[in-house]
């Protein structure tokens, strides 16, 4: 076009300088900038931030009143709601530490690490099933349970990914590093008679490999399987290279029904009371006899050689290539490291390496801020996005690095800023300039992800149980799905996965939805519903969408619905809340944080009343409205009180408000 023509000839008459992409350049500390607003500041993010805003003549937002502010912080750090007391000593506490206080307290509640296990269980493509046809049932919850502690223990980041990609090769390796390591087995597995076993071998590698390019490089590594990579500078040969350091597991790609695939561990009873007493697996393990088959990793004896495929098929091997890593980001040096997976994971943490601390920082900072520095986080390729703020990206990535990898300090320093602390009300002018709020004028307002929205559901109306790690669980959900999708009834019913039977125990139904149980061929609907993945792949970023389903899922949902009645009951019984309006006011307050507002409250009582004269004249429709869910019915409350009180805390659980940060 003639834009593109003016375009090069002005670079050309400006020297025409020319440097690599800039994702493959090492980050190194940029000065902070001198631009500052008094009072504003909280600490350098704030600076960098600032600059952006200026540049684009707009202005910050004030800070958010206290309670939505805490609200907002809760569940980032820990994907919970704030309990009202926490709520209501942060807002009448009047030093100027409060929030930081409590920051710090989010980061130290066992919350915490569920709450980021729930990203990581996305990433590492984690399932309680092999996938394909058959989708059979698989142990992998025990790895699960360490994901939770090493975040709870906030465990260095390089540690945290070297044991999970390299656990079974440290020296002296222990049942904690040979756990860790299970992360490389998440992939999918068939188990199906009559799949060419070599064909699904490949795959495995395959899947190992694709991971390791998008979980920590943030390249699409995988489309150098077939050819070169047609934008970014990664060759065929390379992609093999890198596939040579997870093609050496004695593994099967077919494993019989029900076995555990090899290579596994046992776990064992005496191991709860030794290296993995952190296992929530006592219900499990009740004898000294009894053990489970964990999948891990394991290199075999000899060294299997590794080939470059023609079109990425199993079968048709060209030339032999050695261990290696795309040149482009930094060449793998054989006498510096061990040509193993824990030389790559060596590699992957060198300063030399220009994308991991710059890959995670964007990934932490797309969970705090609704939106990554790079917009696309699966992709800092030459067809990804351009970072927003490139100089805080690389001042993030090198803060980071030097911090030991300290992922506890590098929340903190996000959600003690004053950009995140913004209002996110928007001003005209802020959404016609920035729709996007790329430039962070004003705070994040984002939907929430399902678990999340279920579990507000949940701790608001005090069904919550939290209880960390164990086996999976089977919450409610609408009936029939594995029965329509299930092709051969006969073979799945053998197989013990035909019908989902859901638990009926409360210690059971009112887990934290991370723990819900994940079939890959048939997962859990509402979690789809609002974009949960599947997990048959890894994922660094969910979707947002907005459709009807979810607006019926909120509504009709028998989990809402059964909270609305027992919160309802619980306001009911509570002698301190004598009136419809304190009881409204206390339901606002529980999901919500703040207090609601006088239009709001109004609004909430002409519905709670105009539902409580309808039921009046049918008392029996009131009455079969509380059957809703498995929990204990309130005989001692007035059903036609009771029924109303629920539909009006359910109209609260449905507000825009309670699905968004």
């Amino acid at each position: 076009s003639d834009f593109e023509k003016k375009l090069l000839t002005r670079w050309i008459e400006q020297g025409a300088p020319w440097k690599e992409h800039w994702a493959f350049i090492p980050p190194t500390r940029p000065a902070v900038p001198a631009a500052s607003r008094a009072g504003w500041d909280k600490n350098p993010v704030d600076a960098f931030v600032l600059e952006k805003i200026t540049e684009h003549d707009l202005s910050p937002a004030p800070e958010a009143d206290k309670a939505r502010l805490l609200r907002r912080v809760s569940f980032v750090l820990t994907g919970l709601p704030p309990t009202p007391e926490q709520t209501d000593r942060f807002v009448a506490d009047p030093q100027p530490d409060a929030y930081d206080r409590i920051v710090d307290s989010l980061l130290a509640s066992p919350a915490y690490g569920e709450r980021w296990a729930m990203n990581w269980l996305d990433l590492a493509r984690y399932s309680d099933t092999h996938g394909y046809q058959d989708d059979l049932p698989r142990l992998m919850w025990p790895w699960r349970d360490w994901v939770i502690k090493a975040f709870n223990e906030n465990m260095p980041v390089d540690r945290f990914v070297r044991w999970q990609l390299a656990g079974d090769l440290e020296p002296s390796a222990t049942k904690e590093m040979l756990l860790a390591g299970a992360f490389n087995r998440n992939h999918k597995i068939s188990q199906e008679g009559g799949v060419i076993d070599e064909e699904y071998r490949v795959e495995y590698v395959a899947d190992r490999t694709n991971t390791f390019g998008k979980a920590f490089l943030g390249l699409t590594l995988e489309c150098a399987r077939c050819h070169d990579h047609k934008y970014d500078p990664v060759k065929m040969r390379e992609y093999y290279g890198a596939f040579a350091f997870f093609n050496q597991v004695p593994e099967n790609g077919f494993v019989p029904n029900l076995e555990t695939p090899k290579p596994y561990m046992f776990i064992t009873a005496a191991d709860l009371e030794g290296p993995l007493a952190f296992l929530n697996a006592r219900s499990e393990l009740k004898t000294p006899q009894d053990t489970l088959r964990q999948m891990i990793m394991h290199d075999s004896a000899g060294l299997r050689k590794t080939y470059r495929l023609n079109r990425g098929l199993y079968d048709q091997p060209a030339e032999e290539v050695a261990v290696a890593t795309p040149a482009a980001v930094l060449p793998f040096d054989t006498t510096r490291w061990p040509q193993n997976r824990l030389g790559l994971a060596q590699w992957l943490f060198d300063p030399r390496n220009p994308l991991t601390a710059r890959v995670w920082v964007n990934r932490l900072w797309q969970e705090v801020f609704g939106r990554g520095i790079v917009a696309t986080a699966d992709n800092f390729g030459v067809q990804g996005a351009l970072p927003s703020h490139p100089e805080l990206l690389d001042w993030l990535a090198v803060e980071f690095r030097e911090s030991g990898w300290d992922m506890k300090r590098l929340l903190r320093l996000m959600v003690t800023s004053a950009a995140f602390r913004q209002s996110a009300v928007a001003e005209a002018r802020q959404l016609a300039v920035d729709p996007e709020n790329q430039w962070l004028a004003r705070g994040p307002r984002v939907r929430m992800p399902y678990e999340f929205i279920r579990d507000n559901v949940l701790a608001s109306s005090n069904l919550l149980v939290q209880e960390i790690g164990g086996p999976p669980v089977k919450p409610w959900q609408p009936p029939g799905i594995w029965e329509d999708i299930a092709a051969d009834k006969t073979a799945n019913a053998f197989r013990g996965e035909f019908s989902y039977i859901p638990d009926t125990l409360p210690e059971k139904m009112y887990r934290r939805s991370l723990y819900t149980y994940q079939r890959r061929t048939i997962p859990p609907p509402t979690h789809l519903t609002f974009d949960a993945p599947a997990r048959d792949n890894c994922e660094v970023r969910r979707t947002r969408s907005n459709t009807p389903l979810q607006a019926l899922v909120m509504l009709n949902d028998r989990q809402v619905l059964e909270a609305s009645r027992v919160l309802a009951a619980r306001l009911l019984s509570d002698p301190a809340l004598t009136a419809p309006e304190a009881r409204i006011e206390a339901a606002f307050r529980r999901i919500l944080t703040r207090k609601a507002g006088k239009q709001e409250l109004k609004a909430l009582l002409a519905y709670y009343q105009g539902e409580r004269e309808r039921y009046r004249g049918k008392p029996e429709a009131a009455a079969r409205l509380l059957q809703v869910g498995l929990y204990p019915i309130d005989v001692g409350s007035d059903p036609v009180e009771q029924a109303a009180l629920m539909l009006t805390v359910s109209v609260v659980y449905n507000l825009d408000e309670s699905l968004v940060l």
